[in-house]
C-alpha cells in the first residue's frame, strides 16, 4: 500500500552525481509529493565518472554519452528540480537554509530545507608544486575535465605524457593514453602501484605496464613541472608535454566544516548509523563521508560508487522512517590494466600486520576454466586468513578472465564472516567454458585449510630469492621439456612422474623446496613426501609462474641478476 504524505517535505541535495542523485531518486520513490531540489556547481549531473578515462582512448567515442541524464529528463521522469551551475556557498543551520550562488548570473539566494543531504564528493589532490598550475597539467573529476584533457592530447606536439599516481584513476588514465598512441610515464611515490594489492600480486600489474610500453617509476615524486619536462625528486627529468595528476582524492568537507558539523578522524564527514551528520536534519553520503570497516570496526574513507549508492538509499530510507542494516564496508574494487584484471576485497597483508591480526596467507594459481577450452588462462589468487579460526580477512586476484567473479564471491564470504572451510565448500556453477568442476576458490580453500592445520608447509614466491642465495635445495617437479623452457638457477629436476623411483636422490636430512608450474604437482609431491617421512619437504606457493611474475619487474628495472635462466609467463 502506498504511503501518504500530508505535509510535503522540502528536501535539498548538494551534489548531483552518484550519491546525491541516488538519494534524491529514492526520496522521490518514497514520497511523490516531496519538493526535492538538487544543486550542483558543475555543468553535468548523472554522469559516469568511472568511465571518464575511456574517452581518452576512444573506447568511449563521444563524451556526451558519459552523461546519463540531463536536468530536463530528471524533471520530466522523476519530478526532480536539478539546477546545474549552482554552487552552495554555506549552510545556515539555525534558519535551515542554504545560500546558493547562480554561477552564470552571479545572483545569490537562500533556499530553505527541511532535510538537507550533502554529497559533495572528493576532489583530486593537486600538490603545491612549481608548474602545477600550468595549462598542460590536468586532473580528472568530471566530463568537462576529460573533454579538455582529450582536446589537449590531440595537439600534434603532445607526444609524451606523465601520469602522477598509480591508483585506480592513474592506471586507467595511463592505459588509455598509451592506447591512444602517447608515450606514457607513470610516477608513483610508493614502492608499487595499486596499494590494494600486496607486493607479490602487484608485480603482475607492473609487468603488464612494462610490457605494454608504460614506463613505471616507483619510489619517486614530482618536484617541478614545465611545459616540456617533469623533474623528479630523484633528479631524473622526464619529457612531458602534458601531465595528469592522479595522486589521490581529498573529501570535500568545506561546507560541512564551515557549518560546524563534526569531521571524523579520517578527515571525512562523520555520520551515524543512518548517515545523519551531527545535525539530525542533515545527511551526508558518498566520497566525502567517513565509513566503518566491517572487519577492523575502524573509520575509513572509501571513494567507491557502490558504497555511495547503498549509503544514499539507506539515508533516504531513514528520512521516511525506514531502517537499514549497516554492516560496514570491506572495500571491494576492480581495475582493468590492458589485458589483466586486478581485484581485491577486505584487508591487505600490510593492513593485517598493522591491525595486529594473527594471520597467514596462500598464493594459489589455477585456471579460470577447463584448460583445453579457448582463452583459458591462470588466475593468481591470494587469500589472507586469521589463525587459528580460518576466518577470511582479505583476498586479491589478478588474471585475464573471471577475476571479478571470484573476488566478488570472496567479498560475500567476508561480509558473512566466512572461513576457509566455507570457501572450500562453495557450490558454484560449472561449465568447461566458464570454470572448472572444482573451482579455483574451492582449491584455494582446501590448500588454505591444510596449511592452517599444519598438514603442509609452504613458502611464498617472494621468499625464493633468499633461498637461492642460501643455496637451498630446490626441486623442480615439472617434466624435462618444461624444465628446459626456463627454471630456477641451481634447481634440480625430478619430475613428479618419476619421483617415486628416485627417492634416493632426495635429501632427507635438510629442508627441500618443491615447485612446478602453478603449484598442483609440487603440492601433491610435497604431501606425499611428508607422508613418506620427508618432514622437511616444503611447497613453494605460486610455483614457477608466480615466481617469474614476482621477480620480473624488479629484475628489469633494478638491473639485478635474475634467479631464473629464462622467464616463463605461460
Amino acid at each position: 500500500m502506498q504511503t501518504k504524505h500530508n505535509d510535503p517535505k522540502k528536501i535539498v541535495v548538494v551534489g548531483g552525481v552518484a550519491g546525491g542523485l541516488s538519494f534524491a531518486a529514492r526520496c522521490r520513490r518514497l514520497d511523490p509529493s516531496a519538493d526535492i531540489v538538487v544543486f550542483d556547481r558543475g555543468r553535468d549531473v548523472a554522469f559516469s565518472n568511472c568511465s571518464l578515462p575511456y574517452h581518452l582512448s576512444g573506447i568511449v567515442e563521444d563524451s556526451s554519452s558519459l552523461v546519463l541524464m540531463t536536468p530536463k529528463r530528471l524533471r520530466s521522469q522523476y519530478n526532480l528540480d536539478v539546477r546545474v551551475r549552482h554552487e552552495v556557498l554555506r549552510i545556515n543551520r539555525d534558519e535551515r537554509t542554504v545560500t546558493v550562488r547562480d554561477i552564470e548570473s552571479g545572483d545569490e539566494f537562500d533556499e530553505p530545507y527541511e532535510v538537507l543531504a550533502l554529497s559533495p564528493g572528493a576532489s583530486p589532490i593537486l600538490p603545491p608544486l612549481p608548474g602545477a598550475d600550468g595549462d598542460n597539467v590536468f586532473t580528472l573529476r568530471n566530463v568537462v575535465d576529460v573533454e579538455e584533457m582529450h582536446a589537449f592530447m590531440q595537439k600534434s606536439d603532445v607526444h609524451d605524457v606523465v601520469v602522477v599516481g598509480g591508483g585506480y584513476v592513474g592506471l586507467e588514465v595511463a592505459e588509455n593514453l598509451q592506447l591512444s598512441g602517447k608515450k606514457v610515464t607513470l610516477v608513483e611515490m610508493q614502492s608499487q602501484v595499486m596499494m590494494r594489492l600486496d607486493d607479490d600480486l602487484v608485480q603482475l600489474i607492473h609487468r603488464e605496464l612494462l610490457d605494454r610500453g608504460v614506463r613505471v617509476l616507483l619510489n619517486d615524486a614530482v618536484s617541478e613541472i614545465t611545459d616540456s619536462t617533469v623533474s623528479l625528486a630523484s633528479g631524473d627529468h622526464v619529457p612531458a608535454q602534458a601531465v595528469v595528476m592522479a595522486a589521490g582524492v581529498r573529501p570535500e568537507v568545506g561546507l560541512a566544516r564551515d557549518a560546524g558539523l563534526t569531521i571524523g578522524t579520517t578527515g571525512a564527514i562523520w555520520v551515524d548509523h543512518n548517515f545523519r551528520t551531527s545535525d539530525p536534519a542533515i545527511y551526508a553520503v558518498g566520497d566525502a563521508v567517513e565509513l566503518s570497516h566491517q572487519i577492523t570496526k575502524k573509520p575509513v574513507k572509501l571513494a567507491l560508487a557502490g558504497p555511495a549508492q547503498r549509503a544514499a538509499r539507506a539515508a533516504a530510507n531513514h528520512v521516511y522512517g525506514r531502517f537499514d542494516r549497516r554492516m560496514g564496508v570491506v572495500g571491494s574494487a576492480v581495475v582493468q590494466v590492458f589485458e589483466l584484471t586486478a581485484a581485491s576485497t577486505g584487508l591487505t597483508e600490510r593492513e593485517c600486520t598493522v591491525e595486529g591480526y594473527s594471520f597467514d596467507s596462500i598464493y594459489y594459481i589455477n585456471s579460470n576454466k577447463v584448460g583445453l577450452m579457448p582463452d583459458a588462462s591462470p588466475i593468481h589468487l591470494k587469500v589472507l586468513f586469521e589463525v587459528p579460526t580460518g576466518r577470511i580477512l582479505g583476498a586479491q586476484g589478478v588474471g585475464k578472465g573471471g577475476v571479478d567473479k571470484r573476488i566478488d564471491l570472496m567479498s560475500t564470504l567476508i561480509q558473512m564472516g566466512g572461513t576457509l572451510q566455507d570457501m572450500a565448500d562453495l557450490e558454484l556453477c560449472y561449465s568447461p567454458m566458464h570454470a572448472t568442476a572444482k573451482d579455483v576458490l574451492n582449491h584455494a580453500g582446501l590448500v588454505g585449510l591444510n596449511q592452517l592445520r599444519g598438514e603442509i608447509a609452504q613458502v611464498q614466491p617472494d621468499q625464493v630469492r633468499g633461498l637461492v642465495e642460501q643455496d637451498a635445495i630446490i626441486i623442480d617437479v615439472r617434466e624435462k621439456g618444461e624444465f628446459r623452457s626456463g627454471h630456477i638457477k641451481g634447481a634440480r629436476n625430478i619430475p613428479f612422474s618419476q619421483f617415486r623411483s628416485r627417492l634416493d636422490e632426495i635429501a632427507d636430512d635438510r629442508p627441500i623446496y618443491l615447485h612446478c608450474r602453478i603449484g598442483q604437482r609440487s603440492y601433491y609431491m610435497t604431501r606425499e613426501l611428508n607422508n613418506l617421512g620427508w618432514d622437511q619437504a616444503v611447497n613453494i606457493n605460486g610455483a614457477f609462474l608466480g615466481l617469474c611474475n614476482v621477480e620480473y619487474f624488479h629484475d628489469q628495472t633494478e638491473g639485478r641478476e635474475p634467479i631464473v635462466d629464462k622467464y616463463n609467463f605461460n
